[in-house]
């Protein structure tokens, strides 16, 4: 039964969004080398590969205000009465934004360094500006020269969330959702019931919706990078290796160097203790690719493994399967500047600043679904004037950087169930170290009791 189960799956999507990569490409760069300015070739491009890209773009813009309604009202509502939850609520939602602008300030950090997409050729990158400058303006909020300042904080509040929701205006919208959330913690239980179940059901639509749209990912993505290759050839895709590499480094300096000397100075657990009694927990992360896969390892790590008392794991480590994507926005961090530089766009600090709290934000409200955070970072690239088609280039990679920066994710919410004990002055009694061949699965654990209001529950990145 297995062996039909499997047939019946056939190939991953992520391994069909690779080939589909690969093909467009492939095919892309032949045909701008045997082709180059052929006007047939030109009609393919705009006639063919462009439109079926586009498709998938608009599928993905199609879901971006419902998705950051729903994911973002639902997730501050799910803290519950933050002034009944009390001093534990504050510190963990504090930490956990701490730690997500420290990875978002990393990431960026590095983008700025190693400029992956320097790499390009500068008359193709010009090219490529003047080929997508005009879809992008469309969007542009932030991005014209003398556009940031103290107006812009101020025009955060929107005179009417509607008109925020129709023109595209992410930052008012995102700050009436948030407002939103926290009334609905304010009102009657029975009264914010109703509203919370419509608001569940529309996001559990929503996802279907990016299910829909991921399916067709592997020809939107052939169709997009054959369209920029055939016009641009092979030196577009120079610069996807070094941007690998760039956030393979964001994480791992994040996970074995940020994380661990937070752990040793907030918690005081050295870097060999915090990072060898997690074993397991990193290997399940990486290999699920899930925080919610991945929640009764991390729970029973925190218990067995440190001694963080059942009521403190039962609150952090669950909401922060939820709201804590270090590793997410770091990458999203990464993945905007390095378009950023790919088409051209020089983003001022002002505007970085915006990538640093956008970043946050979208992290805490990415979907729970395989490609949920993608409209979000497509937004957040839209936000700063960079063609969202870019974002055909790291589809095709993200796989194993969704495997990579999983593990962070999860590192970073039993860093904040450690910080959260000690800072209580609750002792931590470890039971030992925790064995990987018997951490893993959803029944590896019994049920922990949470506190009154709290949900248990997680998202995948």
């Amino acid at each position: 039964m297995h062996d039909a189960s499997t047939a019946r799956r056939g190939v991953p999507l992520h391994t069909k969004i690779l080939l589909g990569l690969l093909v467009g490409a492939v095919a892309g760069v032949l045909a701008n080398h045997l082709w180059r300015d052929s006007p047939r070739l030109l009609w393919v491009v705009d006639n063919l590969a462009q439109p079926v890209g586009q498709v998938f773009l608009r599928m993905l813009f199609m879901v971006v205000v419902p998705l950051v309604f729903t994911s973002l009202a639902l997730g501050v509502a799910a803290l519950g009465d933050v002034s009944r939850i009390g001093r534990i609520a504050g510190k963990t939602i504090g930490f956990f934004l701490l730690t997500t602008a420290l990875a978002v300030v990393l990431g960026l950090t590095l983008a700025n360094l190693i400029r992956p997409g320097d790499a390009l050729d500068p008359g193709v990158r010009t090219q490529l500006l003047a080929q997508y400058t005009a879809q992008a303006g469309e969007k542009i909020q932030l991005a014209s020269e003398g556009g940031f300042g103290v107006s812009t904080f101020v025009n955060i509040v929107p005179r009417n969330p509607l008109d925020a929701a129709v023109s595209g205006d992410m930052l008012g919208l995102i700050f009436f959702t948030l407002i939103f959330g926290l009334a609905l913690t304010r009102i009657p239980a029975a009264a914010a019931a109703p509203v919370l179940r419509v608001l569940e059901g529309v996001s559990q639509a929503v996802m279907v919706i990016i299910g829909f749209a991921m399916k067709l990912a592997p020809i939107g993505v052939a169709g997009l990078i054959f369209a920029v290759t055939a016009r641009f050839g092979f030196e577009v895709l120079q610069s996807l290796g070094l941007y690998v590499v760039m956030v393979l480094l964001g994480l791992g300096l994040h996970l074995f160097g940020v994380l661990p000397l937070l752990a040793k100075t907030l918690a005081g657990i050295g870097p060999g203790r915090f990072l060898g009694r997690a074993r397991a927990l990193m290997v399940t992360a990486f290999s699920t690719s899930s925080s919610n896969a991945t929640l009764p390892t991390t729970i029973r790590t925190a218990e067995e493994g440190f001694g963080v008392p059942r009521e403190v794991a039962g609150f952090v480590l669950p909401l922060g399967a939820t709201m804590n994507m270090n590793g997410t926005a770091l990458f999203e961090g990464m993945t905007v500047l390095f378009l950023a530089q790919v088409f051209g766009v020089a983003l001022s600090l002002p505007q970085q600043l915006v990538v640093v709290v956008m970043s946050v934000i979208t992290a805490v409200g990415v979907a729970g679904v395989p490609g949920g955070s993608i409209p979000l970072l497509v937004m957040v690239l839209n936000l700063v004037g960079v063609p969202g088609e870019g974002i055909a280039l790291i589809l095709g990679v993200d796989r194993i950087l969704d495997m990579s920066r999983t593990v962070p994710n999860v590192m970073g919410d039993l860093l904040t169930s450690l910080v959260v004990a000690k800072s209580e002055g609750l002792p931590l009694r470890p039971h030992g170290e925790i064995d990987s061949t018997t951490t893993t699965g959803a029944d590896a654990i019994p049920p922990v009791a949470l506190p009154a209001g709290t949900p248990r529950v997680g998202v995948p990145e």
